[in-house]
């Protein structure tokens, strides 16, 4: 679980994070009206990732085909050569040659080509995210740091969570957890609320599923929730996966059992709104074929969380 480097070359120490997106008027990342900073690089695979763009820590290329016109403006622009341009057809990238530099982009009038990641300084973030004020002090909202794993870049995300609160913005990180117990540790003061994510229980299982083991994920869990700071553990119920009833029993337990004042889990239905974002990037969607549950399954899994006396709710 290396920690991403946040300081950019020949910048005399500045810190700087690779940013795929930052997302204002958000409701669904914790309280309030929020703008969420979207950080490059994962520590986890899932197999129902919805922001695939945001696994690797390098800069991507997406080519969303349904938006090309061919009309050939990106055609011998590439320094590499990654990209070929045939008269009447989308252009092809060639992933191993790709250095993610952004040209294409550039010379795409259609938005069809897109660049994953733009090196941002924590001040550059800042000054997008403060002018979102007025929706934060009106919704109770604020900034929440999410990814991929904001907490592989702690020293940025540290960073630039101080100068928010400072500001007086409410602050939040969404992570999974598996970082080194350093990072949460150095994020931990500055951090107002937690978006904490429990996908499987079993190592085993968790490992088949998202490429890893949970040991440093439910070690963490514990220091966030003992620290008494507001945190909402969220399960994504992957119909044939973790909605498995005895993962649930598993994770309500393990929730109970924790130390802390907070006993709150939300349940995230599982969506496929990222499909397209993996075709863009040339990869195959893992769950191709596989359905959300219906409403009235998913109602019926609170009930394991109503057992062990946490309270519960259910993402829309």
């Amino acid at each position: 679980m290396p920690v991403v480097s946040t300081v950019m070359p020949g910048s005399n120490g500045v810190l700087s994070a690779l940013v795929t997106d930052i997302q204002g008027y958000s409701i669904h990342d914790g309280p309030g009206i929020r703008t969420v900073v979207f950080l490059k690089g994962c520590s986890l695979e899932c197999q129902w990732c919805s922001n695939p763009e945001d696994i690797s820590p390098s800069p991507e290329i997406g080519l969303f085909r349904n938006l090309c016109t061919s009309c050939g403006a990106c055609d011998g622009v590439c320094p590499t050569g990654a990209l070929t341009y045939t008269p009447g057809l989308p252009p092809e990238i060639d992933r191993s040659l790709c250095t993610g530099c952004g040209e294409c982009v550039a010379a795409c009038s259609y938005k069809a080509l897109v660049l994953y990641g733009s090196r941002m300084t924590v001040d550059e973030v800042f000054d997008q995210v403060r002018r979102d004020a007025m929706f934060y002090d009106a919704s109770g909202g604020g900034v929440t740091v999410s990814g991929g794993e904001p907490l592989l870049q702690p020293a940025f995300v540290s960073a630039l969570l101080q100068k928010c609160r400072s500001a007086g913005i409410h602050t939040c990180v969404e992570t999974a957890g598996r970082v080194p117990e350093s990072a949460v540790r150095q994020v931990l003061p500055n951090v107002d609320c937690w978006l904490y994510d429990l996908k499987l229980y079993d190592p085993r299982r968790h490992f088949e599923h998202t490429g890893h083991t949970n040991e440093a994920i439910l070690a963490n869990a514990a220091i966030v929730a003992a620290s008494g700071v507001d945190v909402l553990f969220r399960i994504p119920i992957i119909p044939g996966i973790t909605d498995d009833p005895r993962n649930l029993e598993d994770i309500a337990g393990f929730v109970q059992r924790l130390g802390g004042i907070n006993k709150r889990v939300e349940l995230m239905p599982y969506h496929r709104l990222g499909e397209g974002k993996y075709r863009s990037l040339d990869r195959l969607y893992p769950l191709c074929g596989v359905a959300p549950l219906a409403a009235e399954d998913l109602v019926d899994l609170q009930k394991v969380f109503e057992d062990h006396g946490l309270e519960r709710t259910i993402s829309s």
